[in-house]
């Protein structure tokens, strides 16, 4: 990794400036931490007012020091910190984790001492984490370097999983989860403002560790996707999965994400779009964040997700079939056989077919779970187990049932989850280390998210490689061209539109709509009016001289009125198709091309069936986005119609994200609505660009 993050997470020797006697004080706490969890290195107190601090010497200011730091805590406030920062700057320290707070997230005069103390920072070559930061905690090598409360009260050990976030609390709060799980942490990282080292860098700085295994992230803002985009390609090479919150998701969100850490946010369905191309699964909130972690970390490899039930309940079994339907999780249509072989097992009047019930039989047969689960994870149709028990306790063999499902996991090498709510029962597989849930409907969950989330990183690796994000500031001023200009553009591009005619007189649109022979529409070009219809300025079917005539005169007339420049009247083939799509692509300041492809028509801002892209993205990956929306099953024919023709309309896709990303921004948006798509093409019949000004 970087040497300047090797200071954050492998430092050689810590500096704490403010630092405390009273462990239970912020600057106490990175020394008792330090102390007790086997950091190796050289801890510095720098306190004037001390001798000796914790049982090591402490020193009056940073040039008292008997050597150089690579770390440097700040622990003292205002400005203090920034002279602190000036002082690390000066010096020649490598890093610094400033957790002061109020500076940018408490408004612009914060704003304003935060980005001097940046600066001076940058001049000397040291790189900040913070300000408004929890600290950095690396258990692999005792470096704690944070204040975090939740490491007395829950103790950390060891083991494969890392979170990185912005927000203190959030990266307390997952670490919670997981070791409330027995899962063991080795990176607990929070980058505060991040206004210098980001989440991105964090990321890709603890990718690099082979001990991770999994790699869990909050964000509030994005400002570097590349970095986060190199982190990603690094996690899936090692088959690392990435898992992320992006908050702010909502305008009060977003605006509640500002005043915490003084974030910018970033459009949403184009983060989604990012991630997603990256193979990082998405979440809501921190809790979902930890949820997962023990089907991840087994590193199973299902081969789809069909599931089986089983239960000693059957209203259990109910439930959860009709929970996994929600989910789009398949039940395991089990083959005859297997049944058979499951009612030699089962009393006479328990429930064979999947999903399986045991009924209370379980209570005076304990080893009914261990015959059961071997039969049905036999069976070629079963990819997912859920073990369902509502209700144990005395007189059931419960640690017999963590040592069946246990050999289970093991020896079917196919993923298994628990769910029981009884301590008692918890404890005991979790203790065997299988995957446990409190509720069916969250085991269901992480079934959905870990087998949805192992296809996209395949699809991802599948892909061609994206580009590089060349994206640039959307601040210069735009126009939009009239449809005329923006309908060459497109033809330019290899965009299929439609047959149209630019004419300047009456005897001109008779002539194109003769020349074009069938129905046309006519409609009135100007950049300064892209919405038409509105006004009058669109007519359709028309079939004859005296239409063409009559609208050519009309929608000019109206035009003038409106003091609108005229660059002439369109005459266009009237275009049919079985549906209407749309495809859109825009400029994104942080992302560069995004691509926008879905169901069409007047509509479509209500209906809002569409899925977002980043532009370039592969054929086979937009259409995936097509095929699942809710217009999906229109693509393959309903009702006796033949199948659509989806290999055009994601050409249409494709060149279109094409000629934005080529812009690198000179065009800043494309609006193609609609896309007539039929079962032998799919043609433009309606599009806008708007694009810099000169």
């Amino acid at each position: 990794m970087p040497s300047t993050l090797s200071a954050l997470l492998q430092p050689r020797s810590v500096a704490i400036v403010g630092a405390s006697d009273n462990i239970h004080k912020i600057g106490g706490r990175p020394i008792h931490y330090m102390q007790t969890m086997g950091y190796a290195g050289t801890i510095y107190p720098v306190n004037p007012q001390r001798d000796t601090l914790q049982g090591l010497r402490s020193y009056p200011s940073l040039d008292a020091l008997p050597e150089t730091p690579e770390l440097a805590v700040i622990v003292v406030a205002g400005d203090a910190a920034v002279q602190a920062v000036a002082d690390c700057a000066r010096l020649g320290v490598g890093a610094a984790i400033v957790i002061a707070s109020g500076f940018g997230e408490a408004g612009e005069a914060g704003k304003r001492q935060q980005d001097e103390m940046v600066r001076v920072a940058r001049a000397g070559g040291l790189r900040i984490v913070g300000p408004n930061s929890q600290g950095l905690a690396n258990f692999g090598n005792g470096a704690i370097a944070s204040f975090s409360t939740m490491f007395i009260e829950i103790p950390p050990q060891d083991g494969p999983v890392a979170v990185v976030s912005q927000s203190g609390g959030t990266a307390a709060l997952v670490y919670g989860l997981l070791r409330q799980q027995g899962i063991g942490v080795r990176h607990v990282h929070a980058t505060g403002n991040q206004a210098d080292v980001t989440v991105s860098e964090l990321a890709l700085a603890v990718a690099q560790d082979p001990d991770v295994r999994l790699l869990l992230l909050y964000l509030e803002t994005l400002s570097d996707p590349q970095v986060l985009a190199e982190a990603a390609a690094l996690a899936r090479a090692r088959g690392v999965p990435v898992v992320a919150v992006k908050s702010g998701r909502s305008q009060a969100g977003a605006r509640a994400a500002a005043s915490h850490t003084g974030a910018m946010a970033n459009e949403d369905r184009a983060v989604d779009a990012f991630l997603a191309r990256h193979g990082i699964w998405r979440v809501d909130d921190a809790h979902a964040l930890a949820r997962c972690a023990p089907l991840y970390l087994r590193g199973w490899q299902p081969a789809g997700r069909r599931l089986v039930v089983v239960s000693n309940s059957g209203a259990s079994c109910v439930m959860a079939t009709d929970t996994a339907d929600t989910l789009g999780i398949g039940m395991a249509p089990l083959s005859t056989a297997t049944q058979a072989a499951l009612g030699e097992r089962l009393p006479g009047f328990a429930a064979t077919a999947n999903p399986v019930d045991v009924t209370a039989a379980l209570l005076t047969n304990s080893g009914l779970f261990g015959d059961v689960l071997p039969v049905v994870g036999a069976d070629p149709a079963a990819d997912l187990f859920l073990l369902d028990i509502p209700v144990a306790g005395m007189g059931y063999d419960v640690p017999r049932f963590a040592r069946d499902a246990a050999r289970f996991a093991d020896e079917a090498g196919k993923p298994i989850a628990v769910a029981a709510w009884q301590d008692a029962v918890v404890s005991e597989f979790r203790a065997a280390n299988v995957p446990t849930f409190l509720h069916a409907a969250d085991a269901l969950a992480a079934f959905h998210q870990f087998t949805a989330h192992g296809q996209l990183m395949r699809d991802v690796a599948a892909d061609p490689a994206p580009p590089p994000i060349a994206a640039a500031p959307a601040d210069a001023p735009t126009r939009t061209l009239s449809e005329a200009a923006s309908l060459a553009r497109l033809a330019e591009a290899g965009v299929p539109v439609v047959e149209h005619y630019l004419c300047q007189t009456a005897d001109e649109a008779v002539a194109a709509w003769q020349r074009i022979g069938a129905p046309v529409a006519v409609k009135a070009s100007s950049p300064a009016v892209p919405h038409k219809s509105e006004h009058g300025l669109v007519a359709l079917n028309c079939n004859s001289r005296e239409a063409v005539a009559e609208a050519f005169t009309r929608q000019t007339r109206t035009l003038a009125e409106m003091q609108a420049p005229v660059e002439g009247v369109l005459v266009a083939r009237m275009t049919r198709g079985q549906r209407e799509c749309m495809v859109g692509a825009h400029w994104d300041p942080v992302f560069g091309a995004v691509l926008l492809v879905g169901d069409g028509g007047k509509y479509v801002e209500t209906v809002r069936d569409t899925a977002v892209l980043l532009a370039l993205a592969s054929p086979a990956a937009i259409e995936r986005a097509l095929r699942g929306l809710r217009m999906a099953p229109l693509l393959d024919g309903v009702r006796g119609e033949p199948p659509l023709d989806v290999a055009a309309l994601v050409r249409v896709a494709a060149r279109v994200g094409q000629l934005v990303h080529d812009a690198r921004g000179a065009i800043r948006s494309v609006d193609l609505n609609p896309v007539m798509l039929g079962a032998d093409g799919a043609v433009v019949v309606d599009g806008l660009m708007e694009v810099t000004s000169p």
